[in-house]
């Protein structure tokens, strides 16, 4: 009995620091912004806040386009970056580079080391089309500006699922593989045949850490852009409207208040798409497994 009560004075001994940090830079500001959302001016107004985001015309069409333009964000992105890091994590278990399978994995996955500040210079420098390689401006142009900053932004992270991929390959049972060779298949065959349905779920997780990740994104383009939104609000996003709205911007006086409520909308929407996955999706998988 004394030795049970013992080892849950050091759970709690050990855990009371970590759990500190994330009650005081986690929960404390999430319920603080939450509660800042219903004030206005010190005085509690309730939804009114909320009200004023989806009705107002001007600040409606703000929301509602840097919306628009982070669904954009996020399906360029899971585009590019899951075929991408699939092929480098294929590449990297197919024996093709097993001499040096380590060093091309650090250099692969160095980019997502390197400071956003670092690789928004890097970046500005190649498609300058006054001392770069692009003769044309690729983040002036409201066409081109979001996908540029996206495929920026990929070419930074895409490290990050290749190591997903790469360590589910390498988590695959080789007798399976074995077995097909045995039986006469050739590689590209059981790379579809055996090896990506097995790591089919990775996917899904993948993708909706893509989706937190790029509807939390604010660094990159105001490493490029600062706080503008870009040509004709082209690049704007969730996170680059919350800052504008609550630090303010040039002439426009931020509004704490306005801005919780921003912060806030970001986080549900955030909540229910993450929610669903898990509920839906990962529950399908488990009776799939089953």
């Amino acid at each position: 009995m004394q030795k049970t009560s013992t080892k849950y004075r050091y759970l709690i001994l050990f855990t009371l620091p970590a759990l500190a940090f994330y009650v005081a830079f986690a929960v404390y500001p999430l319920f603080s912004t939450l509660l800042i959302s219903f004030f206005k001016a010190d005085a509690f107004v309730g939804v009114a806040n909320y009200v004023h985001l989806f009705t107002n015309p001007e600040a409606s069409e703000r929301f509602w386009n840097a919306l628009l333009n982070n669904i954009e964000f996020f399906l360029i992105a899971a585009v590019v970056q899951l075929p991408v890091g699939l092929l480098m994590a294929a590449l990297l278990t197919s024996g093709a580079v097993r001499r040096m399978t380590g060093f091309y994995r650090t250099i692969l996955f160095i980019p997502t080391t390197l400071s956003v500040v670092i690789v928004g210079f890097i970046w500005r420098l190649i498609i300058s089309p006054l001392w770069g390689l692009v003769g044309f401006p690729l983040l002036g142009d409201k066409l081109t500006a979001l996908p540029t900053l996206t495929l920026m932004s990929v070419w930074e992270y895409v490290g990050i699922p290749m190591i997903f991929l790469y360590s589910a390959l390498l988590a695959i049972p080789q007798e399976l593989v074995e077995a097909a060779r045995i039986d006469g298949a050739s590689g590209p065959r059981i790379f579809w045949g055996i090896k990506l349905p097995l790591i089919a779920p990775q996917f899904g997780l993948i993708t909706i850490l893509t989706f937190i990740w790029t509807f939390n994104s604010f660094d990159i383009i105001f490493a490029l852009n600062g706080g503008a939104p870009g040509p004709d609000y082209s690049t704007d996003i969730l996170g680059t409207l919350f800052y504008r709205t609550f630090f303010g911007w040039q002439a426009l006086q931020g509004d704490a208040n306005l801005g919780a409520t921003t912060a806030t909308v970001i986080f549900f929407i955030i909540l229910i798409v993450t929610a669903g996955y898990f509920f839906v999706l990962q529950r399908r998988l488990k009776i799939h497994e089953l």
